[in-house]
């Protein structure tokens, strides 16, 4: 019997097969609205309001390593994504259940750095940590979230439900967590060198990265918005589609479309590059703006509104428009500052967790 690696259909054609194989117990829950393939999951329990539900994980060497990444940080974190996928289903937290696998041997004091960074970040959201699980670990720290969040049915909002006409919008700045991330890399690389060598370790390493602070803090301290959930709920907006930037805006709006069964039009000079990513991707000499289309974890919201509120989106001004929803067959282009239009379709796509 011959075996398919998952790295041939990658992460996104993996959900895929999962999806298929659970649908039949989509039976045995009626009040189930939506499952798998958007932020959240959505379902009724019978009061006025609609639950969502999502989960989470962080893994020790995937998501994250602990030689650049303090627990309080860690923690932190670990709530806001969760709140970020709530927030893209315009609903707002409620309840988080956390569940931790740890090795025997990390001290007891790292695992509460971790929690008090968790209980700062559920202060900050107005959410409650209500429950979860403990295990050791062989093979490094990983971390689960899951989380409970509710909305108005009449506000719920989905990856599908653009349409041609409609704006697409982004909350922020992008690109700030990969600058951040290129950055803790290369320190990384420098300590692990001088243990190697048997140096000593530069205590003011980090005195010396206040340059690039802010990058630093976009990817290990990202905030989810729900200032801009708030924003909609006060002004009577309700988006046709919605979904939080984890994976990069390529891939990210291409959900969207996929989804709702359409085509967009981006405009390269309307996305909001962090500037410091710039400053950073020159010393890299790399492209800031390929880190803001595929780079991942910037946590921002990527929407779409009708054309006809183009104003109060507009008085937004952490708010930006950068392009429209147009017709299926136009397919998901990009046209650059030259006027040049580029098929983004064909120029990679964000983070996969399976694709080397």
């Amino acid at each position: 019997m011959s075996f398919k690696p998952i790295s041939e259909i990658g992460e996104f054609g993996l959900i895929e097969r999962v999806s298929a194989i659970a649908a039949p117990s989509l039976k045995n829950a009626p009040g189930l609205m939506e499952g798998i393939g958007d932020d959240c999951a959505v379902y009724r329990t019978g009061g006025p309001a609609l639950q969502v539900a999502t989960t989470d994980l962080l893994v020790e060497h995937v998501h994250f390593d602990l030689l650049t990444t303090p627990m309080h940080h860690l923690g932190s974190k670990s709530i806001s994504v969760n709140v970020s996928d709530v927030c893209a289903m315009n609903a707002e937290p409620r309840y988080a259940l956390v569940s931790i696998a740890v090795p025997r041997k990390v001290p007891v004091e790292m695992v509460e750095e971790l929690y008090r960074g968790m209980v700062h970040a559920a202060s900050r959201y107005g959410l409650a940590i209500a429950g979860g699980d403990t295990s050791s670990s062989p093979s490094g720290l990983t971390i689960s979230v899951t989380m409970i969040g509710e909305t108005a049915e009449h506000r719920l909002t989905l990856r599908k439900g653009a349409m041609p006409g409609d704006l697409v919008c982004v909350t922020g700045t992008l690109g700030g967590s990969t600058a951040g991330l290129k950055v803790l890399l290369r320190e990384r690389a420098t300590m692990i060198e001088q243990l190697r060598n048997n140096e000593p370790y530069n205590k003011d390493v980090m005195a010396e990265l206040q340059e690039y602070t802010g990058a630093i803090r976009h990817h290990l301290l990202p905030e989810a918005r729900l200032d801009t959930i708030r924003f909609f709920r006060d002004n009577d907006i309700v988006p046709t589609s919605m979904i939080d930037i984890s994976d990069g805006l390529t891939s990210d709006i291409g959900h969207i479309c996929r989804r709702s069964g359409v085509g967009a039009l981006i405009e390269e000079g309307r996305i909001p590059v962090l500037p410091e990513a710039r400053s950073i991707a020159e010393e890299f000499q790399e492209d800031a703006l390929s880190w803001a289309l595929s780079g991942g974890e910037d946590y921002q919201l990527l929407f779409t509104v009708p054309k006809g509120l183009y104003d109060d989106i507009a008085a937004n001004r952490d708010i930006s428009i950068i392009g429209r929803i147009t017709e299926p067959e136009e397919g998901l282009l990009l046209t650059d500052i030259y006027g040049m239009t580029i098929d983004l379709a064909d120029s990679g796509k964000g983070f996969d967790h399976f694709t080397p």
